[in-house]
């Protein structure tokens, strides 16, 4: 249960080769005054040699963080079915869904700038083999090789305490509270390591 503010957290430089162009982009980005609301959605990580590929969020839950790429499941879509989707759509990669194997289930629980609560269900995977070479999209900029041993600190909050554990092999449940934007961790992120998931 959710009972104690959390701090902001420290960010640290930021890992990987990041061309000047975007470094530029992104230093000119603008806190974004739309709030998306979305019920259940995908994240998906592909991996390489121990190294995960994210992207630089440009708008919307994740603007101006590190993130894997992913959105919202669409009417009658299965999650992995979004999930490929939403990977060739951002950055380009070509994938089945025989290539991607489930981490995670995380349920975020939001608060929008006018109170209104909402909890967000996100399907997360690793993506074991694909076709093509990533690309930056308007959403994705900076496609960019990280260790899966030391990601990014400048990523949503909640994702420091469960992604490592499930880029290590492990199978996560895991529960987050966000304040207002996803800005603040209104108390402790819950992980826990399970044999199947919900």
């Amino acid at each position: 249960m959710c009972c104690f503010p959390k701090y902001p957290l420290r960010v640290k430089a930021i890992h990987g080769t990041i061309p000047q162009r975007t470094l530029s982009f992104i230093g000119a980005l603008a806190m974004s005054t739309d709030e998306k609301i979305l019920l259940e959605a995908t994240l998906c990580f592909p991996v390489r040699d121990g190294n995960v590929l994210l992207g630089f969020k440009t708008s919307k839950i994740g603007k101006d963080c590190w993130n894997g790429y992913g959105g919202g499941i669409e009417k009658g879509e299965r999650a992995v079915e979004a999930a490929v989707r939403e990977l060739g759509e951002e950055c380009g990669l070509r994938t089945t869904p025989n290539h991607l194997e489930k981490i995670a289930v995380v349920d975020f629980h939001n608060v929008t700038s006018d109170g209104e609560i909402f909890t967000c269900r996100v399907h997360a995977y690793i993506v074991t083999s694909w076709e093509g070479v990533a690309l930056e999209s308007d959403e994705m900029l900076a496609p960019t090789w990280f260790p899966a041993n030391a990601l990014p600190t400048k990523m949503m909050l909640a994702d420091q305490f469960w992604l490592p554990l499930a880029l290590s092999g492990k199978k996560i449940v895991a529960e987050a509270h966000y304040g207002p934007r996803q800005q603040t961790l209104l108390c402790d992120v819950i992980a826990r390591e399970v044999t199947e998931f919900p």
